[in-house]
């Protein structure tokens, strides 16, 4: 079970529809179920299509007739696509709120080196609370993501990565880099902290996961290839990377015209030439 997954079932599932009858449920239960949340349509989405698969074990496993999923006609929630980019500014915001953040207890020691590890790696958040320290070789410069989405991967430990890292300590009888309040468990939810955080550095509408996609808007401005971002941020398909074509396309732009006033300020006629 994923942590998404688990999350939904505690937040919204089960609350709901927990004490139903997987056999008496209908369709219009599911309809009002994902219509309740329709102020949060990326999470209605992702709820109805856990719903799916759960009733299509029911039907399955005998505990409904076959073929009467009640999910089947319940239309998704159109969601606009979100991309937010930090500006220097607002990344040297970010990097002071982090900085203040144990002291001003906005975000715990351990949340604030996350936070700073999704900056530097580009990694996912799962993948980042999910690191025991036996995956990080020091030595090597390699930090192996055993749950990454797309499969087991090895990605570079940065020096200014191993330096977050290095500056944490470990938990006696605890392989989590980043552990929980409870004995043996790992911090799982850093929302809270990237909350109090973004609003500490003024940074508006900018979602944890943004961070993500700002760092594959970095590694295209220095110059990186798709297929290199592709490899960096462990996606599997070349079109997920493709999203950020765009931002090639806007980076060729930006070269060109400061390469073409250079050059024409050299060869143009001034004016009244």
């Amino acid at each position: 079970m994923t942590a998404c997954f688990g999350r939904l079932l505690r937040k919204h599932i089960v609350p709901a529809l927990g004490d139903r009858l997987v056999a008496d449920m209908e369709h219009k239960d599911i309809l009002s179920f994902h219509n309740g949340l329709h102020h949060m349509p990326t999470v209605a989405n992702r709820a109805a299509d856990i719903l799916v698969k759960m009733f299509n074990l029911a039907d399955a496993w005998g505990w409904r007739p076959s073929g009467s999923n009640p999910c089947r006609g319940v239309s998704r929630f159109k969601v606009e696509k979100h991309e937010r980019f930090l500006t220097r500014e607002e990344l040297h915001r970010l990097g002071q709120a982090l900085r203040a953040a144990p002291a001003e207890r906005l975000a715990s020691r351990h949340a604030a080196a996350a936070i700073r590890l999704l900056v530097l790696t580009g990694c996912r958040r799962n993948e980042v609370l999910g690191l025991r320290w036996d995956d990080l070789n020091f030595d090597t410069g390699e930090m192996r993501l055993p749950d990454s989405k797309t499969g087991a991967r090895m990605v570079p430990l940065t020096s200014a990565a191993a330096k977050v890292l290095r500056g944490l300590p470990s938990t006696p009888d605890n392989p989590w880099v980043f552990p929980g309040k409870k004995k043996g468990t790992r911090l799982v939810n850093i929302n809270d902290s990237w909350e109090r955080v973004r609003k500490r550095a003024k940074l508006d509408g900018v979602r944890l996961h943004d961070l993500r996609h700002w760092y594959a808007s970095r590694a295209l401005a220095l110059g990186e290839s798709l297929p290199m971002i592709g490899d960096l941020l462990g996606h599997r398909m070349v079109s997920t990377t493709a999203r950020y074509a765009h931002l090639a396309r806007d980076s060729v732009r930006e070269s060109s015209a400061k390469i073409a006033a250079d050059i024409g300020a050299r060869i143009m006629p001034s004016d009244g030439q």
